[in-house]
């Protein structure tokens, strides 16, 4: 059985490239690599479906959206973190001061 290896991301825009610009066959080009067939496939697929994005004028918008949530989701959180140190630091003066009394 084969070796499994990494090929990095620019490989694999050379290797599409050189299918689409070149009209080399995918199983030429799979030869040529040492690459599956179904993993160049598999590439052409993911560039394409991310070419969508990378075209569509609603992509910045909903970018910019998920970006203003997560904002106000870190700010939330950062606000529930110093209630929680507050109580916590509450609880210990008074578990300090019944101690202390008994």
């Amino acid at each position: 059985m084969g070796e499994r290896r990494y090929i990095n991301a620019e490989k694999k825009v050379e290797i599409l490239r050189e299918i689409l610009d070149n009209r080399m066959s995918i199983s030429d080009a799979a030869e040529k690599y040492g690459v599956h067939p179904n993993m160049i496939t598999k590439w052409k697929k993911q560039l394409f479906e991310g070419a969508l994005g990378t075209f569509s004028r609603t992509s910045d918008k909903k970018q910019k959206h998920l970006g203003d949530r997560i904002d106000r989701l870190e700010h939330t959180l950062q606000k529930r973190d110093r209630l929680i140190a507050e109580l916590a630091s509450e609880n210990i003066d008074l578990k300090k001061n019944l101690d202390g009394d008994d």
